[in-house]
């Protein structure tokens, strides 16, 4: 990536393709490939390989090394075992330096292995600093303790943030990506503090940047820096501007049912702090933020997408375990099979070995373990998969009279009520969702999607409805009209 990062910046540069072929020490075919690439997203890493002559006998290696796994470690298959079992019980004509390879592949992938630029105090246009503070917000209800990405503009101090569940490359470049698209332009230099969630710190100590941090930054193509251990000096500004942002729009601490809702407005809210004089320039803020505009790059032509790929193998009932704590259900049929992973801030997508996707989970943080078989967290697949109705977690959670009207009902309503249901869950919460169902269907007779999310919005604040001793009767109102329109 920094390469092809460099390609894609002498080339803006005007340089000719010999030229930037001679400085990088590449083919011109590679150097004219790249400048033209319009999206340097992360693609899934579906295997392409060769038919080979022991893909038959594979299900039956699988089988011995998984009966391996249940017997003494001193009393297990070598590869020339397996070689010599294949040959003899199944007169298999392949090499054992064939076998000793697909056993090492096969024992790897049930393993599932997971796996500095400069300072400058003086700040121009378009120039900023990125950095995480932490925040306590009521989160769908419950009190939770989430991150707050700032990216501060210092010649300005205007500093538009973004609420994230964590501090991870995901996050970061998620936060930076929405950042981007509301400033409509691309800071021309940004310094982070100390890695912060886009890197790893290596010996002596010096930060390598995580890979799906370095393909964003040359899709947007923006220079980057890291601060100095111990250097808060370095990154003052932003520093001030994390502890400003929190004081003045998560006190109080907000209630946020939808990040994604919350985020949209988040930006403009911290544009709004910029209706004063600088500190020290006298101007203010928001027209010194117009400079800061003004200099931004362009946004490239393509968004990027923002995930992260690994390979995994699910376990015996089709679930993935990601940080050892957080376990992902993706389909019975993928039992013991590999799936591609796809991890993003706030979604965890599974795909087959193939790249066709199975299911879509929201990410799970923290430390406590979770599953995504909570019934509200198996809302998003059983609206794209309604014939698992019968079976599924979420029927079983309801109470009966919701749950019977359900069973009821063919698959185009069955389908309609389970979205309304995910929609109230996102909005509200499963805790104020199913009861704001269950009073619209003993109310109404049916489900109607504003109804309930009226009514589980109601409930989430607290508020309580009108409830009258007598069925009001609207009948009066139908008359009146009517005579007036008789007399008129």
């Amino acid at each position: 990536m920094p390469r092809i990062q460099s390609i894609r910046q002498l080339r803006r540069n005007g340089e000719s393709i010999a030229s930037i072929a001679r400085k990088v020490g590449a083919g011109e075919p590679t150097v004219r490939k790249y400048p033209e690439a319009g999206d340097l997203s992360p693609k899934p890493p579906v295997r392409k390989r060769r038919a080979s002559a022991i893909d038959e006998y594979v299900p039956a290696i699988e089988q011995w090394l998984a009966e391996d796994r249940e017997t003494w470690h001193k009393q297990r298959h070598t590869a020339t075992r397996v070689w010599e079992r294949l040959r003899d019980e199944k007169g298999a004509e392949v090499s054992l330096s064939t076998v000793t390879r697909t056993v090492a592949r096969l024992r790897r992938e049930f393993a599932a292995e997971r796996e500095s630029g400069y300072l400058d105090l003086v700040w121009h246009p378009g120039e900023a600093q990125a950095d995480f503070g932490e925040v306590d917000v009521y989160w769908r209800g419950r009190l939770e303790r989430m991150h707050h990405f700032v990216l501060d503009f210092p010649y300005s101090n205007v500093s538009p943030s973004q609420l994230m569940p964590g501090e991870n490359a995901e996050c970061t470049c998620q936060a930076l990506k929405d950042l981007f698209g509301w400033l409509g332009g691309v800071p021309e230099r940004i310094v982070f503090d100390n890695a912060a969630g886009v890197g790893r710190k290596q010996r002596f100590e010096q930060v390598r940047p995580a890979r799906l941090f370095q393909a964003f930054q040359a899709h947007y193509g923006f220079s980057f820096a890291f601060c100095n251990p111990y250097s808060g000096h370095e990154k003052g500004a932003v520093e001030a501007r994390v502890g400003a942002v929190r004081r003045k729009l998560f006190v109080p601490r907000p209630s946020v049912w939808s990040i994604e809702g919350f985020n949209s407005r988040l930006p403009g809210r911290c544009l709004e702090l910029a209706d004063k004089d600088h500190y020290l320039k006298g101007e203010r803020e928001a027209d010194l933020f117009d400079a800061d505009r003004k200099a931004l790059l362009p946004l490239p032509a393509k968004p990027f997408d923002v995930v992260r790929w690994e390979r995994m193998r699910a376990d015996k009932y089709g679930r993935v375990t990601v940080e050892g704590k957080h376990r992902y259900s993706t389909d019975p049929a993928n039992a013991g099979c590999e799936v591609i992973v796809g991890f993003r801030a706030l979604e965890v997508e599974v795909l087959d070995a193939k790249g066709r996707r199975i299911v879509v989970h929201e990410r799970a943080y923290g430390q406590a373990p979770t599953s995504s078989d909570d019934p509200s967290r198996q809302l998003e697949a059983l609206c794209n998969k309604p014939n698992a109705w019968p079976n599924s977690q979420v029927r079983e959670a309801l109470p009966d009279p919701l749950r019977e009207w359900l069973d009821r009902q063919d698959r185009a309503t069955l389908r309609e009520s389970l979205h309304t249901l995910k929609h109230a869950d996102r909005e509200s919460g499963w805790a104020n969702a199913v009861p704001a169902m269950l009073q619209i269907l003993e109310t109404t007779g049916t489900l109607d999607r504003a109804g309930v999310e009226l009514a589980a919005a109601r409930l989430a604040s607290g508020t309580k409805g009108v409830d009258y001793d007598k069925p009001v009767d609207l009948g009066e109102y139908d008359r009146a009209f009517a005579t007036d329109g008789e007399a008129a």
